[in-house]
């Protein structure tokens, strides 16, 4: 990190999603609810998974993987932001702002890894289900759990490192409700083109890799599927990768669009508009998937919660 970054600017403010005093209360109003369901419905998959037996396999220790980084992620970006709705002072640190950048990113990219492992797991599951158990043993799984968290938080280094080192000159407006990296790079004061096409083909490592895992994964779930006699069958094939197909297409869709399309000033409000969804609504979304379409987790979520007002009387 270059010493002028630090010398010209010591803190950024963040603009957020609004200008307008009574628009920041109303949405105030609005995410401060969405948090809280993120944090609460996480933690309830968690606990449900852990008292349940039916649910220490492979599949539910990924599923509690995603609530744990659901409940980081969303954790690194919404606090921040709900202070600047009520806060006339909306600024961050430059270390704060670094440092919300670097885990912010590092979780979304540990995600996108968690995300191919987890169409992995459902493959192994539907082509191989007499060989399940002995390939995703437990310390496999642990492995590639930690293997994946690990890949996260040092591959965001890159995009870190290469955006802190952009002089500039005392800019510190950030037009977005947090740290990104698209979102700082606009107040250089230099020619980023370079650094831009670097971000953009680590951006397509780390994006494309682990999505074209995932599509031969489902290629090869489907080709499996299509050979099951009944219906029935296919179908219950079927409905264990729905909601890891839903989750797929939501959280890859925007982050897909905000890091691998070509920056522009004219973009920035939508840019705002997508992070929202990738890093708040997202969270907020996969407990309801998961529990809508899962009869298993639907069960263990109401033994767990019969086990909590048991402990509470």
């Amino acid at each position: 990190m270059e010493r002028r970054n630090q010398s010209f600017v010591t803190e950024f403010i963040l603009l957020g999603l609004s200008s307008d005093r009574e628009t920041q209360v109303i949405l105030f109003v609005v995410f401060l609810p969405i948090y809280i369901s993120i944090i609460v419905g996480n933690i309830l998959i968690l606990i449900a998974i852990r008292v349940d037996p039916q649910l220490h396999t492979p599949m539910y220790f990924f599923l509690s993987n995603l609530s744990f980084l659901d409940i980081c992620y969303s954790s690194m970006i919404a606090p921040k932001m709900l202070e600047n709705f009520l806060s006339e002072k909306k600024t961050i640190s430059f270390v704060g702002c670094a440092t919300q950048m670097y885990l912010s990113l590092s979780l979304g990219e540990t995600e996108c890894i968690l995300l191919a492992v987890m169409a992995y797991d459902r493959y192994v599951a539907i082509c191989y289900p007499l060989r399940y158990m002995t390939i995703m043993n437990k310390n496999v799984c642990i492995r590639i759990a930690a293997g994946t968290w690990v890949c996260g938080f040092v591959l965001s280094v890159l995009h870190v490192a290469f955006t802190l080192q952009v002089p500039l000159c005392g800019r510190n407006e950030i037009n977005h409700f947090e740290c990104e990296v698209p979102a700082v790079l606009r107040l250089a004061c230099v020619d980023v083109s370079l650094i831009g096409i670097i971000i953009f083909v680590v951006g397509i490592i780390i994006l494309l890799i682990p999505i074209a895992l995932i599509l031969v994964s489902y290629i090869r779930i489907i080709i499996s599927i299509l050979k099951i006699s009944t219906a029935r069958g296919r179908y219950k094939a079927f409905s264990t990768c729905a909601s890891h197909i839903t989750v797929v297409v939501l959280f890859y869709g925007t982050a897909m669009y905000i890091y691998m399309k070509p920056q522009s000033n004219d973009t920035q409000d939508s840019d705002k508009i997508v992070t929202v969804c990738y890093t708040v609504i997202t969270p907020m979304m996969n407990p309801i998937i998961y529990t809508l379409r899962n009869k298993e987790v639907k069960g263990a979520l109401k033994k767990s919660v019969r086990i909590i007002c048991s402990q509470k009387q």
